[in-house]
Parts: C-alpha cells; sequence; structure tokens
C-alpha cells in the first residue's frame, strides 16, 4: 500500500524537557481535569449555546488538558492524557493541534521518560493519535523525529515496564506507517519488532521457550506491528522476509495465548497474500504441514482452554485457512455516513485493524472526515452532506429501528406460546 501525499504545515520550535515530581496537585488543578468528556459530551452541555461557543468552550477544556499534562501529579498528568486521546480519537482538531504540536510533544516526551507504567501507555497512545491528526507530513515527522528514539530505547529495555513496552510495540509500528519519511528506517524498526517476536518461537527440537503472559503479549505486539509495516513495504523487501520467516512463522501457532495464535495465523495469511502479489504462482501445495496446523486450530476443541478463546480462534483460522489454501478473504463492509469500504484483503485489514485500536469508536467518524485516513484507504475527499440527506439518513434508521422493535416482539411472542405448549416432567 502506498503511502498518502505529503501535506505541507508550519514547523515548530522544540524545547527541552524539564523533570517533574510527584507531589499532590493542588485541588484547583484536581477540578479541571476529574472530569473527562469527549466532543459529543461537550455538545451536549453546550445546550443552547452558539456552535461557536460550543467550540471555544472545547477549545478551552483541551487547554487545559495541555497544561495538566505537566502537573506535578502523575494522576492529573494521566487524567490530562485520557482527556486529550478521547477528544483526539473523535473529533477533528487538525488546526487546533498544528498551533501546539510541538507543546503537546514535548508533554509526551516528559511524560514518556519520567512517567511509569500507565502514564506511559497513555502517553504513547497519545502520539499516535496526534499523528494520525497531522497526517503523513512535515508536521507529524517532526513529532515522531523526536519520539521515535524514545520509544525505541523503552522497547529494548528489559528494566522497563512491561506495560510501556506493550504500548510502545503497538504507537511504534503506527507512527512509522503514518510518520516516517525513510524506507530505510522503516526496515530498522522492524528489525526491532523482529528482534522481540522471534523469542517466541518454538524451537526446532520442539522445546518452549519460557516466556511469561506481559512478555508474551509484548512479542504479540511486536509481532502486529511489523505485520503492519509490510503492507508499504517493497516487493524485494516482502520476497526476502518470505525467504526468511515464512517457514518460521508458524512456530508461533504453538504458543499458549490465543491472542499470539490468532495474530500469527493472520501474519501468514498476509504473508501468503504478499508473496502472491509478487508471484501468482505462489501456492499451498507445498505446505500440508502448515495446512494440517491450520486445520486443527480452526476445529480446535482442547478442553483447557475457554470456550471464548476456541470459539475466537475458530473463526480466525478458518478464513486463515482458505487464505493459504486458494488465496481466499472473507470481505467485510464497514458502512459509515452515506458511505461504505471494502475490507477485501488481509493488508487491508490490517491496516484498519491498527487504525480502529487507537481512535476505538471514533473510526467510522475518521473515515468520514480525516483527509489522512480517507487518503490511506483511497476513499477521497470527504463528502460533504446537506441538511437534506442527514433528514433522509435520520428517518431510515428510525424506520430500521421500529421493523427490529416490531419484529423483536413479534419472536418474542412466538416463542412465549412455543413455551406454553412445552410438557412439565414431573420428579420421580
Amino acid at each position: 500500500m502506498p503511502k498518502p501525499k505529503k501535506r505541507n504545515g508550519r514547523g515548530g520550535q522544540h524545547r527541552s524537557v524539564q523533570p517533574f515530581s510527584d507531589e499532590d496537585a493542588s485541588i484547583e488543578t484536581l477540578s479541571h481535569c476529574s472530569s473527562l468528556s469527549d466532543a459529543t459530551s461537550v455538545a451536549e452541555e453546550a445546550g443552547g449555546e452558539t456552535e461557536g461557543a460550543a467550540e471555544e468552550d472545547f477549545e478551552c477544556k483541551l487547554k487545559v488538558y495541555i497544561d495538566c499534562t505537566v502537573d506535578k501529579s502523575a494522576k492529573t498528568r494521566q487524567g490530562a492524557l485520557d482527556g486529550l486521546k478521547t477528544a483526539m480519537a473523535t473529533k477533528i482538531l487538525y488546526e487546533f493541534i498544528l498551533e501546539r504540536r510541538m507543546t503537546i510533544t514535548d508533554s509526551i516526551e516528559r511524560c514518556l521518560k519520567k512517567g511509569k507504567g500507565e502514564e506511559q501507555r497513555a502517553a504513547a497512545s497519545l502520539a499516535c493519535l496526534l499523528c494520525i491528526q497531522l497526517g503523513s507530513g512535515i508536521e507529524s515527522e517532526e513529532v515522531f523525529k523526536t519520539l521515535k528514539p524514545i520509544f525505541k530505547t523503552i522497547l529494548n529495555d528489559g528494566t522497563a515496564s512491561i506495560q510501556a513496552r506493550q504500548a510502545c510495540a503497538t504507537s511504534l509500528g503506527l507512527c512509522t506507517l503514518v510518520a516516517e519519511d525513510d524506507i530505510l528506517d522503516v526496515y530498522s524498526t522492524m528489525e526491532s519488532f523482529e528482534s522481540l517476536f522471534t523469542r517466541s518461537y518454538v524451537r526446532e527440537d520442539g522445546s518452549r521457550p519460557s516466556v511469561s503472559p506481559p512478555t508474551t503479549q509484548l512479542h504479540t505486539n511486536a509481532l502486529l506491528s511489523w505485520a503492519l509495516l509490510l503492507t508499504i513495504c517493497d516487493s524485494s523487501c516482502i520476497t526476502a522476509v518470505i525467504r526468511k520467516h515464512l517457514a518460521k512463522l508458524p512456530r508461533l501457532l504453538e504458543s499458549e495465548d490465543v491472542n499470539m495464535r490468532i495474530a500469527a495465523g493472520e501474519t501468514i495469511a498476509l504473508l501468503f497474500e504478499l508473496a502472491r502479489d509478487v508471484d501468482p504462482d505462489t501456492d499451498g501445495e507445498d505446505w500440508e504441514v502448515l495446512c494440517a496446523k491450520l486445520g486443527a486450530l480452526a476445529t480446535d476443541c482442547n478442553k483447557h482452554r475457554t470456550k471464548n478463546d476456541k470459539r475466537k480462534q475458530r473463526s480466525v483460522f478458518r478464513d486463515v485457512l482458505k487464505a493459504v489454501e486458494g488465496g481466499d478473504f472473507q470481505a467485510e463492509t464497514i458502512r459509515f455516513g452515506t458511505e461504505r469500504m471494502i475490507i477485501d484483503s488481509w493488508s487491508r485489514k490490517r491496516t484498519y485493524d491498527a487504525f480502529r485500536e487507537f481512535v476505538g469508536s471514533g473510526m467510522n467518524y475518521h473515515l468520514q472526515a480525516n483527509e489522512f485516513i480517507r487518503d490511506v484507504f483511497g476513499l477521497g475527499p470527504p463528502v460533504l452532506i446537506d441538511s437534506a440527506t442527514l433528514k433522509a439518513m435520520k428517518s431510515s434508521r428510525l424506520e430500521r429501528h421500529l421493523y427490529n422493535a416490531a419484529a423483536f416482539k413479534a419472536r418474542t411472542k412466538a416463542r412465549s406460546k412455543f413455551r406454553d405448549k412445552r410438557v412439565d416432567v414431573g420428579e420421580f
């Protein structure tokens, strides 16, 4: 997938990082950040205020969050980071952020270096959302240039918080996709991810490495970020990766962790898809052992695994097996506003899942309004919806709601009648 075109913007002056202490914050400061509201709730609070006044109130709250990211209290700093994350996930804030991007970057850098655990996780996630808001251009490149060395230091530091390392593994992947301007640096970052997830490979003699569950999650995150960056690699890189890893990745399918097994399965499917893009004659005929292993996971009935894990695993591996055997993909349609997007490949799915992990329920909104994300998925400029169309959409949704309510009521009545006809069996 080609990288989106770059968008020009103004630069920013980078400030030096000052240390902070974890002393208690003042009552006044805590009161500002005690309630973290998103764009929707802000609009509701505005009530009868004009749209301009509501927007001004919203930006005022964002400024408070930015100020609170350097507060003395770790709890207040994390609350402020979470508040900014929620806002960036649910609203386009390009102009507001553009003027303050280096201030926000400084705060993220400070929290990553001086914070602990959950605060570092929140800061890493905010870095991704900041890049998503700025898009693929000089502004996000400046942000990433500052934060990339810190991400890599934490990622490779065995003494760092495991939560921070997990978050950096995920954030480094997406930030690289969005903001990295040198493909050689992309390859270097992929090597950092490889050095982690390969430690979970089952050894050739069949013995399993001793890896704790939190560390396994770190390796899973690294594998998923590695797979994400594969989607923007050229054919020569893909050929080298296939030669190096395709025969070894199936060893991860034997992991005790269901998330690792699923990540490995989806990555294998992605590799086969990319291999067929490079060479259409690639097939799975020489992979009988792999197909047998995938088939076993698609019908897994091990009693020591939970029902939920087995259900989730079976669904994924049925699709993975089809991908390896015949290059098939179960397409999925994403509807947003008056538009729809089809996820029709493993490459597209990995990219969509990566963005959705950070923007969450705001994904449909970003698909509608975020120019960068629309560029990534080839959706073109944002579609303007007039009031008449919007009113028609609301009417159709109401009709569907009423229809579903009536159908539910009818179904309930039918089941009630059926239950009444059942014969009670007495005790013997």
